[in-house]
């Protein structure tokens, strides 16, 4: 099997269309359909459904997907092997990460990494819950993946290094009513303005379980891109409860970040994926592993 075809299919899937995946790999429309006709070809199923100017996948299509990515993962993989022979001085390590996670440890992890090996770079995607994360491992998106859950990681089908927990610590600008407390109680909260993200996240459920049990809280506003919750947060805005990640950004914003009682923890895991990893993967599960957890409240900030 051609390996540039299902380089090709995998294209128009990520960018919706073969006009799209045309132009991103700057070729012409029709070599594109060609490429793919001679895969279909080749498999003995139609992969796309064509409506008008448009495609739509086939269950086959769907079904081929996982097993592409994994196919070019694997040629990558080997490639980089045999340069490895040499030593790991270049190349790449694809991670995905989540919005707390993205900040502490990966910070500090990939300062030790590229320090260790400074021909590397360091790609990391986006996703916003451990599923995500998780899904795109598996299906070789990512090789590696950097987890926040409630409690310990758990993910059939990839491997799981534990790495920190992180306490939830109450935000605050200096300029702004803070309850007393170190920490603070939860029944302090009443009266607070906060900021929150959306249902579903374990920051959402505190203050969910804080309005639950009677709280007078007022929700200020609801933030959908957590990375923008500190911002409004040092702009006066309001509260938020984080992870103690964000604690030392927040504390050189001027802001104060004070733990929150009772405690809650995010539990912080490196996932990576069962098959054969590139040797810059395996280079950055090796810095993963001398990792020390730090308390990120008493980093100087």
């Amino acid at each position: 099997m051609d390996a540039r075809r299902l380089e090709y299919f995998l294209a128009i899937v990520d960018h919706d269309g073969f006009g799209r995946a045309a132009q991103e790999l700057h070729i012409a429309q029709p070599s594109l359909s060609q490429a793919i006709a001679g895969l279909e070809r080749e498999l003995g199923v139609r992969l796309f459904h064509r409506i008008g100017r448009g495609a739509v996948l086939s269950d086959a299509g769907r079904e081929l997907i996982a097993p592409a990515r994994q196919v070019l993962r694997d040629l990558r993989t080997a490639r980089a092997t045999m340069d490895s022979l040499k030593g790991v001085r270049r190349g790449r390590v694809e991670l995905v990460t989540m919005p707390s996670p993205g900040i502490e440890p990966l910070g500090t992890l990939t300062r030790l990494f590229t320090r260790r090996h400074p021909g590397v770079t360091v790609g990391a995607d986006a996703a916003f819950t451990p599923e995500e994360v998780v899904r795109k491992v598996r299906e070789g998106v990512c090789e590696l993946g950097l987890v926040g859950a409630p409690g310990s990681v758990q993910a059939p089908g990839v491997d799981v290094m534990p790495l920190e927990s992180q306490d939830f610590v109450l935000v605050g600008a200096s300029d702004v009513e803070f309850p007393a407390g170190n920490p603070v109680p939860r029944t302090a909260l009443a009266g607070a303005r906060l900021i929150v993200s959306p249902p579903g996240s374990l920051m959402r459920r505190i203050v969910d379980e804080v309005l639950a049990s009677g709280a007078d809280l007022e929700i200020v506003a609801e933030v959908a891109h957590r990375t923008s919750i500190l911002p409004l947060v040092t702009q006066g805005v309001g509260l938020a409860v984080l992870p103690a990640a964000w604690a030392p950004l927040a504390r050189r914003a001027g802001a104060r970040a004070v733990r929150i009682d009772p405690p809650a923890q995010l539990h912080v895991a490196l996932i990576s994926r069962s098959a054969p990893l590139t040797p810059a993967a395996r280079a950055f599960l090796d810095v993963a592993r001398s990792y020390t957890p730090v308390d990120h409240l008493e980093q100087p900030g």
